[in-house]
């Protein structure tokens, strides 16, 4: 079952897409978008975790401040997803995850899974709020690494991301040693099935070593 929901957050009620699987849920994600809001390749991705066994929740954290938002991939419409998240916020983002995360509490242990501007919502979702997360390659997380973790975070990033070079991934794994760190033979967003950068097999594998970390630490 999919259906747009109102939740609560502290700086007021958003939409948010929620999938629940088939039988009784596994435990529960909290799907955290790109800089294009909760667009059909979001949807799609959480049509895959319920597929897993999980409840999920993708917050349309634009409704903040620009109702209804959701972007496609062309030059302005990634300007204008930069501005809304610059003017958004990392403190309001997570306000709006550990929301997502209480409404989704009724089903389980909770965990984010975030890609791009998610990704290091997610990986702060960790630090912060002590959620399991998978952080999909993340380009702002870099000023965040030297913060103690509350909950463990899972990295994917691309090889060939310019966004991400390999400097910065090696630091995620010198200032995080614990934190399991994948590098794949891809571009940045290759999890995005509709876009250029898709790459099949780092998407699949990606998804493969996410599903069996959520496995060992939502159980």
């Amino acid at each position: 079952m999919s259906q747009w929901i109102e939740l609560s957050t502290p700086h007021g009620t958003i939409k948010a897409w929620e999938q629940l699987p088939l039988g009784t849920p596994r435990g529960a994600l909290v799907i955290i978008q790109e800089i294009f809001g909760v667009n059909a390749h979001i949807r799609a991705v959480c049509t895959r975790a319920s597929m897993a066994g999980y409840a999920v929740l993708a917050p349309a954290f634009f409704d903040l401040i620009a109702p209804d938002t959701e972007l496609d991939y062309g030059p302005d419409d990634v300007a204008r997803g930069l501005a809304l998240v610059d003017e958004l916020g990392l403190e309001r983002a997570l306000d709006v995850v550990d929301s997502a995360a209480s409404y989704l509490s009724r089903y389980g242990k909770v965990g984010t899974s975030g890609y791009c501007w998610g990704g290091t919502v997610a990986m702060l979702a960790a630090q912060r709020l002590g959620l399991p997360s998978a952080s999909y390659y993340g380009a702002r997380n870099a000023p965040f690494l030297d913060a103690p973790f509350k909950a463990p975070c899972i990295f994917h990033f691309g090889l060939l991301d310019a966004s991400i070079p390999a400097d910065v991934v090696a630091l995620h794994r010198a200032r995080q040693p614990t934190m399991p760190v994948y590098v794949y033979p891809a571009d940045h967003a290759f999890n995005r099935e509709v876009g250029r950068n898709y790459h099949a097999p780092s998407a699949d594998l990606a998804r493969e070593r996410t599903l069996a970390f959520f496995s060992e630490k939502l159980k």
